[in-house]
């Protein structure tokens, strides 16, 4: 990338963002705002491995999964704030897209990528297992549970609301702690060079193996400061580009008849597309483990913090939040966690298992759109 690019695109896209605010955009203005969107998504992205370099793993992909996560909430709650219909079902929508993007998508492709340039990739289970199974817990908790309850409709009490709210900060808390000081080992990439059986796959690649200076010495603090800025900066101007363009989204799948649930995935792929692009590039460099770190951290974030924030945005909020999927949604999440569950526990993963993931996630892009 240009020495100047990662600066001026988010100075660009923050004018373009201030000069379009409150009109709405014709379809000349939807191309150029999509274009710079795009251009600052990528950016980002820059911006964001700056910084993980810097800190290194595991807390890049945390720093990464927590700021797009707060612009998730920040697009969500704007979006939700005009009181239709559709607004009810936003955050269930946008949150199930995160999960089944992250758990099918991003870490298929990772996987299948890794697997088909080094063969069979390795990542530490332990760590990899953690995320899955407080993932799962989470999902399972705010996504499905809410049809099984007496409450009237796919819906949590306001009780139960405030229960899952805070189950779910408690959770996220306890797997950052675990992550990122009690057990970081357990999410470092592993030397792929190390043969074993089952269970712990091989030694974490530390800061001083030769392996993971990829990418050159890491950046002055003064570097990594100002990239930290601009990638707030650019991360602000994606969630008002994407609120520019929601119309037209909005607009364009009322044309093509598809549900309005499709609204959300549209949101979801936009939001994470910064870590994903991260997260294929880490494939690339045979660190599958930040590539899992970056897939299900996202989606845990997604889940247990935006759900809370949702259910204190929903006080003032109109209308009632419906967080309860659908039958064919709880079926799809079943399988992927079944599936990623399969995948993580031996601790090394083929081209079949990244196929299999990207199975699921064309059956969840072709079933939104097709329900």
């Amino acid at each position: 990338m240009g020495r100047w690019l990662p600066i001026a695109v988010p100075v660009i896209a923050v004018i373009a963002l201030v000069l379009a605010w409150g009109s709405k955009p014709g379809v000349g203005l939807a191309i150029v705002l999509a274009v710079v969107l795009i251009a600052t998504v990528l950016v980002a992205v820059h911006h964001a491995e700056v910084v993980a370099h810097k800190v290194g793993e595991p807390f890049g992909s945390l720093i990464l999964a927590i700021a797009v996560t707060i612009i998730e909430v920040g697009l969500i709650v704007t979006l939700s704030a005009g009181g239709d219909e559709h607004a009810a079902t936003l955050a269930r929508d946008t949150v199930f897209s995160a999960f089944m993007i992250t758990t099918t998508g991003l870490i298929g492709l990772s996987i299948l990528i890794g697997a088909m340039k080094f063969g069979t990739v390795r990542f530490n289970s332990e760590g990899s297992g953690a995320a899955l199974a407080t993932l799962s817990t989470l999902a399972v908790l705010c996504l499905v549970l809410p049809d099984f309850t007496e409450t009237s409709g796919p819906r949590f009490s306001p009780s139960q609301l405030a229960f899952a709210a805070i189950a779910s900060l408690l959770l996220y808390g306890l797997f950052v702690v675990t992550q990122t000081i009690s057990h970081r080992r357990f999410f470092l990439p592993v030397d792929p060079d190390i043969e074993t059986g089952a269970g712990p796959i091989a030694e974490p690649v530390t800061e001083d193996d030769d392996e993971v200076d990829e990418h050159g010495e890491p950046p002055t603090l003064g570097a990594t400061l100002a990239s930290l800025g601009l990638l707030l900066v650019s991360l602000v101007a994606v969630v008002g580009l994407a609120k520019l363009e929601s119309p037209s989204i909005e607009g364009g799948v009322v044309a093509l008849g598809l549900p309005e649930s499709v609204v959300g995935v549209v949101i979801a792929l936009v939001i994470l597309l910064p870590e994903s692009i991260s997260a294929v590039r880490a494939a690339q460099r045979n660190h599958i483990q930040t590539s899992l770190n970056l897939g299900l951290g996202s989606a845990m974030a997604s889940i247990g913090l935006t759900i809370p924030a949702v259910a204190v945005a929903s006080i003032w909020m109109p209308g009632q939040l419906v967080l309860g999927l659908g039958d064919t949604q709880i079926v799809l999440l079943a399988l992927s966690i079944v599936v990623s569950i399969l995948t993580v526990v031996p601790g090394r993963a083929t081209k079949l298992q990244g196929g299999v993931h990207l199975v699921i996630f064309a059956a969840f892009l072709f079933l939104s759109v097709s329900p």
